[in-house]
């Protein structure tokens, strides 16, 4: 059973008491007294939701952020990546409402108003939260599912900016309203970030890959394959990183992606134009061997950066598949030997670690460096998402992860380095009928 609502009071109620406890445990991977935090956070929501837009029956809804494992920028040219949603998630408390009235309003930002009957793309809203809730509205629409009235009050502790995925945990989170809502969970949350990335492209300007979506939607460790990537490939790859003895560290460099589209837009166009070389509209399609056959001609045509780029993309693509052959074999030294490698590519082959011409502005180098040092040959690191500026990963072995956080920290400011656990499950709704819901 679907659409399940509660009032504030029994809401608060039933979180505060522990009746969704293995909910939350599978959102933030851990149990008992630690739940508390994570308790109040949503007790706190529903109150705010309460007096935002009064006492009507709700439903809470999680997405997480997400983690890239392997495959660093291969999505955009239907490749292969490793992905995982994170314990790090957006909470919406939200409720239908009776007539076109979407109102949406985040923690910290304005509350954002639109139409559900008003569905056409406004070329002054790209950019905006609006212009990705009318996106996924007029997706739905375009689907056979058409939106109504919702309100919806959204938290997060997914750090904008920091290559964890805020936007796409957004998008997803209100495709999930959507869909519960309005089209009684007809699209799988595969389905649900195919969207999203339609709104992101579409709708709000960004010409992203899916890969953000849909470990976002998915949750879990999967491995992707976007070689049809209006229906994606995917299946879950179990890695539990206590039992390697291993902690995830994602370390926040300090620089932020401010006026950088231009780069970010280069390496999908710079692959894009050897793809065509080759005869075909991204590399995936492309046959490595004729690129190297052609080499003289790609380099004269397309430039010694976009060659290198490719010669990124073909490995690291690759290199995907073994990550997940290993990981299902139990080598988990041979995957830490894989991300280090993947990393060495970004930083040599794909050059997405500092922006061009700002050399001034070297703080992913800095961060890797400092986990060089750190880590002493021990565990795995690696520029983490889009690159440029943002963030970086480690894989820290347990022992050294308080000294490791600390002293990153000290360098790179409080607050820089966050420990995470893989989320066990994908965007969901906080309880269904068999979970105690009244």
């Amino acid at each position: 059973m679907r659409n399940i609502f509660m009032t504030a009071s029994d809401a608060r109620h039933q979180t505060a008491s522990g009746v969704f406890d293995q909910r939350l445990t599978q959102f933030y991977g851990v149990s008992g007294e630690a739940l508390e935090p994570y308790r109040q956070r949503i007790i706190n929501a529903i109150d705010r939701f309460a007096v935002l837009y009064g006492a009507k029956p709700l439903r809470v809804f999680s997405v997480s952020g997400r983690t890239e494992l392997g495959g660093n920028h291969t999505d955009h040219q239907h490749g292969r990546v490793l992905a995982g949603g994170i314990s790090l998630d957006m909470i919406a408390i939200a409720a239908p409402f009776d007539g076109p009235e979407i109102r949406v309003c985040s923690e910290g930002y304005p509350e954002v108003r639109i139409s559900a009957d008003e569905t056409a793309m406004i070329p002054e809203e790209q950019g905006t939260t609006s212009a990705l809730i009318r996106g996924i509205t007029a997706r739905f629409a375009a689907l056979g599912k058409p939106v109504r009235g919702f309100h919806a009050y959204v938290i997060s502790d997914v750090p904008k900016g920091s290559g964890l995925s805020s936007s796409a945990a957004f998008e997803v989170l209100i495709g999930t309203i959507c869909n519960d809502f309005f089209a009684d969970g007809a699209f799988s949350q595969a389905e649900l970030a195919v969207i999203s990335q339609y709104a992101e492209n579409e709708y709000f300007g960004k010409p992203c890959g899916l890969m953000d979506q849909m470990a976002c939607a998915l949750g879990g460790v999967s491995a992707i394959d976007f070689a049809d990537p209006a229906a994606p490939k995917w299946e879950k790859i179990r890695l539990d990183l206590a039992k390697e003895g291993y902690s995830l560290c994602i370390i926040d460099s300090g620089a932020d992606h401010a006026g950088l589209t231009d780069e970010y837009a280069a390496v999908p166009a710079e692959m894009k134009s050897v793809a065509h070389m080759l005869g075909k509209p991204v590399l995936r399609d492309t046959n490595e061997s004729a690129f190297w056959e052609q080499l003289p001609a790609i380099r004269k045509a397309c430039g010694d950066r976009a060659v290198l780029r490719a010669m990124h993309f073909y490995q690291d693509n690759d290199r995907v598949t073994e990550q997940t052959a290993v990981l299902r074999a139990g080598s988990f030294d041979r995957f830490l030997a894989l991300v280090n490698a993947s990393g060495r590519s970004s930083e040599a082959h794909l050059q997405n670690i500092s922006p061009n011409g700002r050399p001034q502005q070297q703080a992913v180098a800095v961060a890797l460096a400092l986990c060089e040092r750190l880590l002493s040959g021990r565990g795995a690191y690696r520029v983490h998402g889009g690159g440029f500026a943002g963030t970086v990963q480690a894989y820290v072995p347990v022992d050294m992860t308080a000294q490791f956080c600390a002293e990153t920290e000290r360098v790179l400011g409080k607050g820089a380095c966050h420990v995470l656990q893989i989320r066990a499950c994908g965007a969901a709704a906080l309880w269904d009928e068999q979970e105690g819901a009244e």
